[in-house]
């Protein structure tokens, strides 16, 4: 059965063929903002109808893997995170890129983006049904207390001035209250509109508050004539990988946990690696001897993010196949194309359907290969983006942003909403206010209400059951404790600069 599954993609040259052209597409798809690895498995998923199942199965996991993979480019060379995965990517990806560091920037998300996706594969092979088991018994308790415990992470991502970084994560929660509220339908903030009820899509406010800001920065910077420019033209040098093997020791640790955060959060549904590259970087900041030194072009930051989203793949992958819930749309969609294909996922897989289990683990090292090997011929490549004029590049990239926008849900509405964000992360820029507090703010907005309420209507209003259920309080308390934690290092950082000066 496992050299069944393993020989039906190794061994056949159209499934190689067409797990390359998914790797490939899924790259494309991530670094364009707007598109993303979602939307690549649903455009492919007819394509695959006509496919033997495992070989079907291969082209969408690829795509999976390239798409997550593939936000790295557009978001250390042009400051534009190409999906939610890559949004803490950006701060320490693009200080590099304007070091003149490009390729040393692109050569770590590369290389630890596929040791991210091996390590989550492990993680699938040996340890899959005791995780899933583990992630079933969470409830809307822990899952509330799981978001809480993520919050506290604004408090770290704003240490510059905790203030500001406050104010733009409440904003985030706002934006994210907009539409029919969960449970009880209610319209909230629609002015009238029947537009507004579904709220706005993550992609639409993470594209607009990066991209289009940008854009708008750029285009002021130009007319006022100062040095402004969203793809700095810097020289650059790649030798090898981008950087040493020293380096590459350093960052072991950081790899490893960071990985362990990404399955975690990969397992446990609707949390996903939006959240899992900002919480990887945020725990990687504070514990660095150096935290200051993130945000100014550091590889430590790159590591973090990149790692923890490509692991979230695998952990996504392990109550897909051994509990068959998908965690996320990406997954729902890779669970529809299982059951289309005859596989049922659930405890009986391995029994019923093990080839094409092993035929998806195949799969998902063959494409981090194939990953690996795209990215890295095509890595000068990209790096040469940072030579193409701002006059010439900003256009093509406000027009990517649009269709991408228009193309989530087919609606002109989307692109407006693009564009309001775009004036908001404008403002927000201008004013010196950080941008990821405000984006987790509206990533984590709809989790926590919604388990708010289903924990409450549960407990009947008691909120004693956050504290007296065991994992609930434990997320609390790490909450507590990192809140603590974070403040008391801010404080000391502060002390030390006074005292410098």
């Amino acid at each position: 059965m496992i050299w069944e599954g393993i020989s039906s993609v190794l061994l056949s040259p159209s499934c190689l063929i067409w797990t390359f052209i998914g790797t490939t597409v899924g790259i494309i798809f991530g670094c364009i903002p707007g598109l993303t690895a979602t939307m690549a498995i649903a455009m492919f998923l007819p394509v695959t109808y006509s496919m033997a199942s495992t070989q079907g199965i291969s082209v969408l996991i690829a795509l999976y893997i390239g798409g997550i993979s593939g936000g790295l480019i557009s978001a250390i060379l042009l400051n534009i995170p190409g999906t939610p995965a890559s949004i803490a990517t950006c701060l320490d990806g693009r200080p590099l890129a304007l070091k003149g560091e490009a390729g040393k920037a692109l050569g770590v998300g590369i290389v630890f983006s596929f040791l991210g996706t091996i390590l989550s594969l492990l993680a699938l092979v040996l340890i899959s049904p005791p995780l899933a088991a583990i992630a079933i018994k969470f409830g809307p308790f822990e899952y509330f207390s799981i978001t809480i415990f993520s919050l506290t992470l604004i408090i770290t991502l704003s240490s510059k001035n905790i203030i500001k970084g406050l104010m733009t994560g409440v904003l985030g929660l706002i934006f994210a209250t907009v539409g029919m509220a969960p449970i009880d339908s209610v319209q909230r903030y629609t002015f009238g509109s029947p537009a507004l009820k579904s709220g706005f899509d993550i992609l639409t406010v993470l594209v607009g508050v990066f991209a289009i800001s940008e854009i708008l920065l750029a285009a002021e910077a130009s007319r006022t004539g100062s040095k402004k420019n969203i793809a700095a033209t810097t020289d650059f040098k790649i030798k090898g990988f981008g950087f040493s093997f020293k380096e590459f020791k350093s960052q072991i640790g950081n790899l490893i946990r960071s990985s362990a955060i990404g399955i975690g959060l990969g397992i446990l549904p609707g949390i996903g690696s939006g959240t899992s590259n900002m919480l990887s970087y945020s725990v990687a900041r504070s514990q660095s001897k150096h935290p200051e030194k993130f945000g100014t072009g550091i590889i430590d930051g790159v590591v973090a993010s990149e790692s923890a989203n490509n692991a979230t793949i695998g952990g996504t992958v392990i109550p897909l196949l051994c509990l068959g819930i998908p965690g996320d749309s990406t997954a729902a969609l890779l669970l529809g194309a299982l059951i289309m294909k005859g596989v049922q996922p659930g405890p009986l897989i391995f029994q019923q359907n093990g080839q094409v289990v092993y035929a998806i683990y195949t799969a998902m090292a063959i494409a981090s290969l194939f990953m690996l090997a795209v990215m890295f011929i095509g890595m000068k490549g990209f790096v040469r983006i940072l030579k193409i004029p701002s006059h010439l590049l900003l256009p093509l990239v406000f027009v990517l942003c649009t269709v991408g926008a228009f193309g989530i849900n087919n609606r002109l509405f989307d692109c407006f909403a693009l564009i309001f964000f775009g004036f908001v992360g404008y403002l927000l820029q201008k004013g010196d206010y950080p941008m990821p507090p405000l984006i987790l703010g509206f990533v984590l907005g709809n989790i926590m209400e919604m388990n708010l309420r289903r924990a409450l209507s549960y407990s009947q209003g008691d909120i004693s059951e956050f504290f007296t259920r065991p994992m609930s309080c434990v997320f609390l308390i790490l909450a507590a404790l990192s809140l603590v934690v974070s403040l008391y290092g801010i404080y000391k950082t502060r002390k030390k600069d006074k005292v410098a000066a």
